[in-house]
């Protein structure tokens, strides 16, 4: 009779040879492991091939690694470590200035390199200042207190009568910008600004008013001294043309002053004490000598073309009323007179009555 096989055992056997079976094939793999390192370790596998060797002063460096690292050398005292410099230095964000700063007037000072000094246009120095300067950039003098804006516009002391809106409409800004700027502390719950408050008008600008010597020609005008000052010339005189082409009046082509700008028709070029200044076309003296207005001893010379050329701060004048000259003539010598903090040349070039910027028409410096 057949016997019949009880399927739970059978089961059990097989999963006692399956059992059997992985307790070999692990122990032939470990035994292979075995084989290849020559002996059991604790090391992560890949690790065993990579034990670097650092050679210090003095020391016999090992062998039987596979990888060494360079040898390096330390000084005697030093740690065995790699040193970290501390940062000192923290990133400070560049904040817009909102107060008004004082400046003091130094020798050589021009309103165009203190704007420069502050990262402003010269225009708002000069508008924060028109108690002092009446819109005249060369009224500055050594010792002077000037107010230095914050930010490029007009400082303005408010006035009995003023409004938000009337303000903004004369500085030709909107309301918004006067009240958003932080250093006007305006409510805004409440915008109201007393009389004799001094509010920044931020990107505010207004006209000029202008103090010049007005163009003197060479046909007789009866000109004043009076007026002009002591150099004017009482016109008439015919003499020498120009030709349209300038030259350098000093024997230096760069500034040290102020430049050409909407408050400065003209440039400082730079010259010291007592050199020589030279006409820069040919023409005809029509102003020789001390004149009003800031320009000090000035020549202005009409060129019978249409142009005339100014030359201000003279500490002499050697040209005198109705001389003819040619280009490259002497005129006079550089100096400081009028008002000027250092010296050097004020340079202008009229065209039909206009103002015409010196750079356009002298020779590339």
């Amino acid at each position: 009779m057949k016997t019949q096989t009880n399927p739970w055992i059978s089961a059990a056997a097989w999963l006692l040879a399956f059992a059997l079976l992985a307790v070999a094939l692990g122990l032939g793999l470990r035994a292979t492991g075995l084989s290849m390192q020559g002996e059991a370790s604790d090391t992560p596998i890949g690790a065993e091939n990579f034990n670097p060797v650092v050679a210090l002063p003095g020391e016999q460096k090992q062998s039987g690694s596979e990888a060494e690292l360079p040898a390096y050398a330390l000084e005697p005292t030093a740690a065995k470590a790699i040193p970290r410099l501390a940062l000192l230095h923290t990133i400070i964000p560049d904040r817009q200035r909102q107060e008004v700063r004082n400046y003091t007037v130094s020798t050589g000072d021009s309103v165009f390199e203190i704007a420069n000094k502050f990262k402003l246009k010269p225009e708002s120095v000069l508008w924060a200042n028109y108690e002092q300067l009446n819109d005249n950039p060369d009224l500055i003098s050594v010792g002077m207190e000037l107010k230095i804006p914050p930010v490029d516009g007009v400082y303005y002391e408010w006035q009995q009568g003023d409004s938000l809106e009337s303000v903004a409409a004369r500085f030709e800004v909107s309301v918004d910008k006067i009240l958003s700027f932080a250093g006007n502390q305006i409510d805004l719950t409440n915008p109201e600004v007393e009389p004799g408050t001094w509010v920044m008008v931020p990107d505010g600008r207004r006209e000029f008013r202008q103090w010049l010597i007005p163009d003197i020609p060479r046909g007789r005008a009866g000109v004043l001294a009076s007026v002009y000052g002591a150099g004017a010339c009482e016109g008439g005189y015919e003499g020498a043309y120009g030709s349209g082409v300038f030259i350098w009046p000093a024997g230096n082509r760069y500034l040290s002053g102020n430049d050409y700008w909407d408050g400065h028709l003209g440039i400082d070029i730079a010259a010291g004490e007592g050199a020589p200044i030279y006409a820069a076309d040919s023409g005809v003296v029509v102003f020789a000598g001390w004149a009003f207005g800031g320009y000090g001893n000035m020549v202005m010379i009409d060129h019978g073309n249409g142009y005339q050329t100014v030359y201000a701060h003279l500490s002499t004048v050697s040209a005198s009323c109705g001389r003819s000259l040619s280009q490259g003539a002497i005129i006079g010598y550089s100096g400081s007179t009028g008002n000027s903090t250092g010296p050097h040349l004020h340079f202008e070039v009229r065209y039909l009555g206009g103002f015409v910027n010196p750079w356009y028409v002298l020779p590339a410096p």
